[in-house]
């Protein structure tokens, strides 16, 4: 199965510290990648890194097997959404036009605006009932809907989701995640996770990675973890 996004060898940091170290990591093409990993670990500087948010010191990424320069106005070009934690809403706005600027940025009009957004409300209907009220007035799982879905909207072949679960109980993070995952499968959309919510994103995804202090210090499937004794060794 060849990469659809890679890092090899990446170094990063700030201020002089060093956050990750020779980071290799392959999120295959079709296929849900869950991260995993302590507070801490560098989970969501690789996941920035790779959007192009920050840039490596050292290091190489490749999206699709070529050497690429990320920037997050190129990355959303290529295909690549990125979902950051925390949601991101804008409270002042209805999720209507959070979609509607969401559509205006990526350079979509008229019936394929709407096309698209149908698509979108197909898959989480849920944000039919929240449609035009303020994104500030709405539950936190709610928001990771509109978040979520906002990213959808590109019709991205790479979708990169930070810690979607924070805040949600067990229900409400599968409730999310399951439609999403039947749209990846139907697509063969990439997904890379990252996730504290072990368990409940095990359910959707084909492999795991774990990183720990910057380095990746496990790969393989969820089934290898299924042990929670093997998997506490690894935090």
């Amino acid at each position: 199965m060849s990469a659809a996004l890679a890092a090899r060898g990446l170094v990063a940091g700030y201020a002089g510290r060093t956050v990750l170290e020779e980071i290799d990591l392959v999120l295959e093409k079709g296929k849900v990648l869950c991260l995993i990993g302590h507070n801490g670990a560098g989970k969501s500087t690789l996941m920035k890194l790779l959007f192009g948010l920050i840039h490596p010191s050292s290091g190489r990424i490749e999206l699709n097997g070529v050497v690429v320069r990320p920037t997050p106005a190129g990355m959303a070009k290529a295909g690549v959404a990125y979902v950051p934690e925390g949601r991101g809403v804008f409270p002042g706005l209805t999720v209507a036009e959070t979609f509607t600027l969401a559509a205006w940025s990526a350079g979509l009009k008229g019936g394929e605006e709407t096309a698209r957004t149908d698509e979108v409300l197909a898959v989480l209907p849920v944000l039919r009932d929240t449609w035009k009220r303020r994104a500030g007035t709405l539950s936190g799982g709610q928001q990771q809907m509109v978040s979520i879905g906002r990213a959808l909207l590109s019709r991205p072949e790479i979708l990169l989701l930070d810690e979607p679960s924070i805040g949600l109980a067990p229900k409400l993070f599968q409730d999310l995640l399951a439609p999403v995952r039947a749209l990846q499968q139907q697509r063969g959309m990439s997904i890379l996770l990252v996730e504290q919510n072990v368990h409940e994103a095990f359910v959707v995804s084909d492999a795991v990675v774990v990183m720990k202090s910057g380095r990746v210090i496990f790969e393989g499937v969820p089934a290898d973890l299924a042990d929670h004794a093997r998997l506490m060794e690894l935090f």
